[in-house]
C-alpha cells in the first residue's frame, strides 16, 4: 500500500476536527481496544461521512508515525472521491455508451495509476475501487496517472458486489477480463453502458465478481509467457470497447 509516501495526520483531537471540518481521508487507522468519549464521537463522524478505518494493532501505529498519536492515525486523500450514484449520473449524462472501470483487488500504485491514465485517454467516464484490499490512490498514483486521477471521477466502495449490483440496474454490462474463458475480447459487445472489471496482480478476479459479470472475455494469448500486466490488458480491453463504439 505505500501508506508511507501518503500524507496523514495523527491525534484523537485533531482528526476529529478535520472530519468535522470537512477534510477528504484516504482511510483511518485506530488502534485496537480504544474506548472513551473521544473515539465513540469519532466512530460516528467516520460513518456520518462514509470514511474507511480499520482497527489495527498499536505497533503498526507507533512504526508509522514519530509523536503521540493516541491510537488514531488519518491518511488524506490526494483526490476528490465521487459516490457510486454520483458517478454513474454523471457517467450516463456525458454518453449515451459510458465506460467504466472496477479495479478487483489491484494492489500496485503504479498499475492504478496506468490504468486510470488509459481511461482518461480512452474517453472512459470512471473508476471504482474498494475501500479496502486496493492499491492507495497517494501522490505516487497521482503520478502515475499522469494526472488523470485528478480529472476522471474516482468511487470507492466499501463492497465491490453491491457497486456491481447497482451498476446492472442502472443499465450497465459488467465484463470480466479473464483468462479463465475461450471467448475473445472481440466476441463480447462493449457498444452500450460497459463496466470492465480487471483482477489483482495475483489472484485475477474474485469469484463474487466473475459470478455477477454479465460476460467474461479473454484476451488472446500466442506466446508463452501466459500473461499480461494488468495494467497493458486493461488498456487492452478498453480500446477494444473504443474500437466498436467507433465502427458502429
Amino acid at each position: 500500500m505505500e501508506e508511507n509516501k501518503m500524507q496523514y495526520l495523527f491525534g484523537m483531537h485533531p482528526v476529529i476536527e478535520a472530519v468535522k471540518a470537512g477534510k477528504k481521508f484516504d482511510k483511518v487507522l485506530l488502534k485496537q481496544g480504544l474506548e472513551g468519549p473521544q473515539f465513540r464521537e469519532l466512530m460516528e463522524l467516520l460513518k456520518e461521512k462514509e470514511i474507511p478505518f480499520q482497527f489495527v494493532p498499536g505497533e503498526k501505529l507507533n512504526r508509522s508515525v514519530r509523536g503521540s498519536h493516541q491510537g488514531v492515525l488519518a491518511y488524506i486523500s490526494h483526490i476528490d472521491y465521487v459516490s457510486i450514484e454520483q458517478l454513474v449520473d454523471n457517467a450516463l449524462g456525458q454518453s449515451t455508451s459510458p465506460l467504466i472501470l472496477i479495479l478487483d483487488g489491484v494492489s500496485d500504485v503504479r498499475n492504478l495509476g496506468a490504468i486510470a491514465r488509459s481511461l482518461e485517454c480512452a474517453g472512459g467516464h470512471g473508476i471504482i475501487v474498494p475501500a479496502k484490499g486496493g492499491a492507495a490512490i497517494n501522490a505516487e498514483a497521482v503520478k502515475a496517472s499522469a494526472g488523470a486521477l485528478m480529472r476522471i471521477d474516482t468511487c470507492k466502495v466499501p463492497n465491490l458486489r453491491v457497486a456491481a449490483y447497482y451498476l446492472k440496474q442502472s443499465g450497465f454490462k459488467i465484463i470480466s477480463a479473464t483468462e479463465k474463458v475461450d471467448r475473445l475480447i472481440y466476441d463480447v459487445d462493449m457498444t452500450g453502458p460497459t463496466a470492465i472489471v480487471m483482477g489483482s496482480e495475483g489472484e485475477g478476479i474474485s469469484q463474487t465478481m466473475l459470478e455477477l459479470s454479465d460476460e467474461k472475455a479473454a484476451l488472446p494469448m500466442s506466446g508463452e509467457i501466459t500473461s499480461l500486466n494488468v495494467s497493458v490488458a486493461a488498456a487492452v480491453m478498453m480500446y477494444e470497447a473504443v474500437r466498436q463504439r467507433l465502427a458502429k
